[in-house]
């Protein structure tokens, strides 16, 4: 019995260890909520943190009920965002006054005080909540920048592929050692740079042939045109001009010939008077120089390490 009562205990916390990890390396596993929380400090709209959020696969957080108010108050420590507060998930962006969770919890189910002279709907334009760092909260106009907070619940089927992250879309290709993941709904350059990271990836950078006809294999895969896509035959991937007319550098810093991969298609680049600055590749297998504000599909990558580091 003496024996068997240290490894239980032990077998029991490796195992809650492991449970810990089971989501992403930037997000860390909060007891009290049953869930990983993530702190972003860069400011953002109410939109664009809600979209950040939901890209790296967690909602706009909200104080839903007294313990997660809480935890949310004691993210904020010692943070900018203790000084100005974060957004929140709370949102009357459908109905004007109507405030609910992105989990359609009302407002007047949740444990919260406004500040004084709260709410006050200035201009007829304050359709997001901010809660600040002594738990109260005030409507703010959506289109203002703050702090925010995602949060991602424990599932009972949170289960880590091969390549590190919950998201079953990435494939590990033995020919590389890396994932990949075509996205079919289309979007354009700097909205698909920031889907990828969000993921913990990265805009595909082509290494080598090999890799390339990774790359039209994945592509053959979708014969269709990516949903609202300016071409059915580009997708983007991570090299940009940076300014430097048909001087083509990855997103990592290195010139595509130093990369390893620099076949562009037949009369490719052709600038087409100045304004194709982001990186593309055709069906062929081959480059293209793509219009920044194009929608297509777009390819991403990731490490198979990128999400295993340690979460504690």
């Amino acid at each position: 019995m003496e024996l068997y009562f240290p490894f239980c205990f032990f077998l029991v916390l490796a195992i809650c260890l492991v449970e810990s990890r089971q989501f992403r390396y930037d997000y860390k596993f909060n007891q009290d909520i049953q869930g990983w929380i993530k702190l972003h400090q860069v400011p953002s709209t109410w939109e664009d943190a809600r979209l950040r959020c939901h890209l790296e696969g967690a909602n706009l957080a909200s104080p839903q009920n007294s313990k997660f108010a809480t935890v949310l108050k004691n993210a904020l420590k010692n943070t900018h965002a203790e000084r100005i507060g974060i957004f929140t998930g709370i949102h009357a962006t459908f109905s004007n006054g109507d405030f609910q969770s992105i989990e359609g919890i009302p407002l007047t189910k949740m444990p919260l005080q406004w500040m004084p002279y709260e709410p006050d709907n200035e201009n007829n334009e304050e359709n997001c909540i901010v809660m600040h760092s002594n738990g109260t909260i005030a409507d703010v106009n959506c289109n203002e920048v703050f702090p925010y907070v995602c949060y991602r619940k424990k599932s009972k089927n949170e289960v880590l592929t091969e390549c590190g992250t919950v998201d079953r879309d990435y494939h590990l290709d033995p020919r590389t050692g890396s994932c990949y993941k075509f996205h079919f709904i289309a979007r354009n350059w700097t909205r698909a740079f920031m889907t990828c990271a969000a993921e913990g990836a990265y805009l595909a950078i082509i290494n080598n042939d090999a890799e390339a006809e990774i790359l039209k294999e994945l592509f053959a895969k979708y014969p269709q045109p990516a949903r609202f896509s300016s071409s059915k035959n580009a997708a983007f991937v991570g090299f940009h001009d940076w300014g430097e007319r048909n001087v083509w550098t990855t997103i990592h810093g290195e010139t595509i010939e130093n990369a390893g991969f620099n076949t562009f298609e037949a009369n490719q680049p052709n600038a087409n008077g100045g304004g194709q600055s982001c990186g593309g590749f055709f069906r062929s297998g081959k480059l293209d120089d793509s219009w920044c504000h194009y929608r297509l599909a777009f390819i991403c990558e990731k490490s198979v390490d990128s999400l295993l580091d340690d979460n504690e």
